[in-house]
């Protein structure tokens, strides 16, 4: 296992000056619905610059990778989110499954043209959704990097335990009439348990950051109803029930305590990939996109350099 700076030693800048003068918003129909999308354009075209379509996870939304963006100033990053999350609408006509949202990538892409040289990063549940993505349309993206991946069922090991008070949480937001079922969906009080909960840095100037994230988008989806599908969506798929299918170069970044895509489920689904490499970064868990973007976006660059054509 590779040794890397974890950035808990030292105080360092959040975001660097250049991110905000490499950023562009912009909105565009997909299908009948609103998708709100960030693009961030390399300082410099240079021959490794690739364009990377970031898939975010549950409940996030584009800020999430935003750190990450910030530490691969040569690439172009283009950064939805998600249909029902952030500022995008939801769906209208059908149910938010793992399904649907892939054919809401072959619509993203098509709109923006993006073609077969692009890269695909999916982080926890996008992870799910862009694996089963490549998986239907082989070919139809050239790598695939996979951040915190969730790589087994929900419901099998030790995370079996909080699946099932999380699956509890929301099944009891459904229940309950819809006022009260949002409020307990976006109380500040169970945000700030997660939040506490995956966070694992003990820089307390990075944990505040955190926490202020989580409170500030965490809750930022359209409604209950696309939330709750959401969530069943997110549990009952993984990615190790398409990493067969997944012929292309396949890059994953774990956590080495990931409590919720735990290590010893990324050395079983690397073993399943036919052309992967697992990266393992020490001490973070399942924030690797806020706690450690540097060795991440390392990883990715080197990965990226060994398969350029």
């Amino acid at each position: 296992m590779e040794q890397v700076d974890t950035e808990t030693d030292r105080p360092q800048p959040l975001f660097s000056p250049q991110l905000a003068a490499r950023t562009r918003a912009a909105d565009i129909d997909v299908d009948g619905g609103k998708v709100a999308y960030w693009i961030y354009e390399p300082v410099q075209v240079t021959p490794e610059t690739r364009t990377i379509l970031v898939i975010h996870g549950f409940r996030g939304d584009h800020h999430g990778l935003l750190r990450v963006a910030d530490q691969l100033p040569e690439m172009r990053l283009v950064m939805p989110d998600l249909p029902g999350f952030g500022s995008s609408e939801p769906f209208r006509s059908v149910e938010h499954t793992v399904e649907n949202y892939g054919r809401f990538i072959t619509g993203f892409m098509a709109a923006l043209g993006l073609g077969p040289e692009t890269v695909l990063l999916g982080h926890s549940f996008g992870s799910i959704v862009a694996s089963h993505f490549v998986a239907a349309h082989p070919g139809t993206v050239r790598e695939l990097v996979l951040v915190n991946p969730i790589a087994s069922p929900a419901l099998e090991g030790p995370k079996g335990v909080m699946t099932r008070l999380a699956i509890f949480y929301y099944q009891l937001s459904a229940r309950l009439p819809s006022k009260l079922g949002l409020f307990i969906l976006r109380s500040q009080l169970i945000v700030r348990i997660m939040s506490v909960a995956m966070a694992k840095t003990k820089d307390r100037e990075l944990r505040r950051f955190i926490h202020a994230q989580h409170s500030a988008y965490f809750s930022a989806f359209a409604n209950r109803q696309s939330l709750l599908e959401s969530f069943r969506a997110s549990v009952g798929s993984n990615v190790g029930e398409v990493a067969a299918a997944l012929e292309l170069p396949v890059l994953l970044v774990a956590g080495e305590k990931d409590e919720i895509a735990v290590l010893a489920d990324q050395h079983k689904l690397l073993g399943l990939l036919p052309d992967a490499r697992l990266e393992i970064i020490p001490g973070v868990g399942h924030l690797i996109h806020y706690e450690t973007p540097a060795p991440a976006a390392g990883f990715i660059r080197s990965f990226l350099k060994d398969h350029a054509s």
